[in-house]
């Protein structure tokens, strides 16, 4: 289940601000599994499942949404500028497939990469700055790019693709955080008719672009506890080694540090309680579990923590990637699976005796 519907995710695209057909998507399995949910003004998609009132109440979320660009300007002769959205890596622009997504449909396209033959030696060397690339759809003048629907703001992604890797595994597009949002949607399955807290599932918008797009289903949500499912950055590669222990197919995982450090000012340093809560858990299932701390990216969730009178104990979780914001992450489905039996260990073991107060 988890590796088919993450297949389907991830052919989807859905920037930032523009996610209503993952939305969609993800809102027809809910259907099917004949759970309620609903949307708020900013795109965020909730569902809840009812519980124990006695007991905290948790909200477990993703997000939806994808990193690329938007249409920033269209030559006279047709080729397109981009600005970029979200952490989008430079380096690894150059000569990559996107889509246009226009009102129209989506048109194919590539950002250009200078003809070898012409490249300088001096040029072979350099990372060309986003706004210096353009897009090639194919158009002759600005008014073809008009007539297909290209217009300022339009959105553009990275073309969908996936790949079926040796061992089971998955390249493509879009797995941060498609791969959550299955995980959540298979948490979703295997909660109906369970006993435990009451429990809000919500799948967010707007996390690459400026980690506050879940505030307003928070808001409604009033949590006690907070769980995010996002990306651990895999540390098994020649290039990642020395960043930390996370390795592929290693099973699920929770981070005891996250800072951006690049200009924002914020992370999350997870609530003690729930650190224990899910290493006793996955000690109790016979799981896995893997440690992140590191600094260059943080969640949505840095935010949630602080709303509300009393905050709201927080921790992040989550599967390793390869390759994050590329063209092509990759992922090992079993960690999504091992993902969702452990969040369903957590949900089993919060009881009433969970002391969330901090101090004297």
């Amino acid at each position: 289940m988890i590796r088919d519907i993450l297949k389907e995710l991830m052919l989807i695209p859905g920037l930032s601000g523009h996610e209503d057909r993952v939305a969609a998507a993800i809102a027809a399995h809910l259907d099917r599994l004949g759970l309620a949910h609903r949307s708020d003004r900013l795109g965020n998609l909730s569902c809840d499942l009812p519980g124990d009132p006695a007991l905290p109440r948790v909200m477990i979320f993703t997000h939806m949404d994808q990193l690329g660009f938007v249409v920033r300007k269209i030559e006279a002769d047709g080729l397109i500028r981009l600005e970029r959205l979200g952490g989008v890596p430079e380096r690894a622009l150059a000569a990559q497939a996107v889509v246009l997504c226009t009102a129209q449909g989506d048109l194919p396209a590539v950002i250009a990469n200078k003809s070898h033959h012409a490249t300088t030696p001096e040029e072979k060397y350099r990372v060309l700055p986003y706004a210096e690339l353009y897009v090639d759809a194919g158009f002759s003048s600005r008014d073809q790019a008009l007539a297909a629907g290209v217009q300022i703001g339009c959105p553009v992604c990275y073309a969908p693709r996936v790949l079926d890797l040796a061992q089971g595994r998955i390249a493509g597009t879009s797995v941060d955080d498609r791969a959550g949002c299955a995980a959540l949607l298979a948490l979703a399955a295997a909660r109906q008719g369970k006993s435990g807290p009451p429990l809000t599932l919500v799948w967010s918008v707007q996390e690459e672009y400026n980690l506050r797009g879940v505030l307003p289903a928070a808001q409604a949500a009033a949590p006690d506890i907070a769980l995010q499912i996002d990306l651990l950055l895999a540390c098994d590669t020649p290039d990642m080694a020395a960043r930390g222990e996370v390795t592929l197919g290693g099973g699920p995982g929770i981070s005891l540090y996250s800072f951006h450090g690049r200009g924002t000012l914020n992370g999350v340093i997870p609530h003690p309680a729930l650190v224990r809560l899910v290493e006793d858990a996955a000690q109790g299932a016979g799981l896995p579990l893997q440690r992140s701390a590191h600094t260059g990216a943080l969640t949505d969730l840095s935010y949630v923590q602080f709303l509300g009178a009393q905050g709201v104990a927080c921790l992040d979780v989550g599967f390793p990637m390869r390759y994050t914001h590329s063209a092509l992450e990759v992922v090992d489905p079993e960690d999504i699976s091992g993902l969702v039996v452990l969040l369903g260990a957590v949900l089993d073991a919060i009881g009433p005796d969970l002391k969330l107060e901090r101090g004297a």
